[in-house]
């Protein structure tokens, strides 16, 4: 019994993870199901000019294990950033649904006919047949490999290992491009994604920064008068 309870104590931080991610899948399932005819068209004009490139479909797959392992290292390894790693990705993951939710969106952008067969192909068309072109902005393949890479250059532990924090950026800036290459996604959801992302860096991370700089020079200005 005693063994039980250390192991909760430790663990315990985690609780409210499982717990979110049981809201979010069955809230995400629930729009996959509703939105799939009424809803509004997502399209800019930079989208006809970006061209489908099958090969995508890898740095597109490896974002649930990119996500997945950062977070479970900060749960192991450092509860203070696993703590705001999960605010800055809940947060985003909310106002995802919630924009879902009350305004129902898609694209058109997949193509009728793959121009080639291959492995990459046939990747790409297994994962259009079950993930429909619906519920896209801002995108979260975009705006968690965002936090994800914010997560690891914020690591204490990570703090030396260039190489790690290198190939992090590299495949967080590939799994942004993947989105738009395989049809996964228009130019706007990655715009709204990268500016969400932006957004709550600040407010996860840099608040205190800004805080103390905007202490600072109201001490000036009181010293100067």
């Amino acid at each position: 019994m005693e063994k039980i309870k250390k192991i909760y104590a430790t663990y315990r931080h985690g609780i409210p993870l499982l717990i979110y991610m049981a809201i979010y899948l069955s809230w995400f399932a629930w729009l996959e199901e509703k939105n799939t005819k009424n809803y509004q068209v997502i399209h800019v004009a930079a989208d006809d000019y970006i061209p489908f490139c099958e090969i995508f479909i890898v740095p597109y797959l490896l974002w649930f294990a990119y996500v997945s392992i950062v977070v479970l290292f900060l749960f192991f390894r450092n509860k203070q950033e696993f703590y705001r790693s999960c605010v800055f990705l809940f947060t985003g993951m909310t106002i995802f649904l919630i924009i879902s939710t009350l305004w129902p969106n898609g694209h058109h952008l997949r193509l009728a006919e793959m121009p080639r067969d291959n492995i990459f192909t046939r990747a790409v068309s297994a994962l259009w047949s079950v993930d429909t072109p619906t519920n896209l902005w801002p995108s979260i393949h975009v705006y968690n490999s965002m936090g994800a890479h914010f997560a690891v250059i914020r690591s204490s532990e990570l703090e030396h290992r260039k190489g790690i924090r290198i190939a992090s950026g590299i495949l967080a800036f590939s799994i942004i491009l993947s989105t738009m290459f395989i049809k996964q996604h228009s130019v706007f959801d990655v715009m709204t994604g990268i500016t969400l992302g932006i957004v709550m860096y600040i407010f996860t991370y840099r608040r205190e920064v800004v805080l103390a700089a905007r202490m600072q020079r109201k001490l000036k200005k009181r010293i100067s008068v």
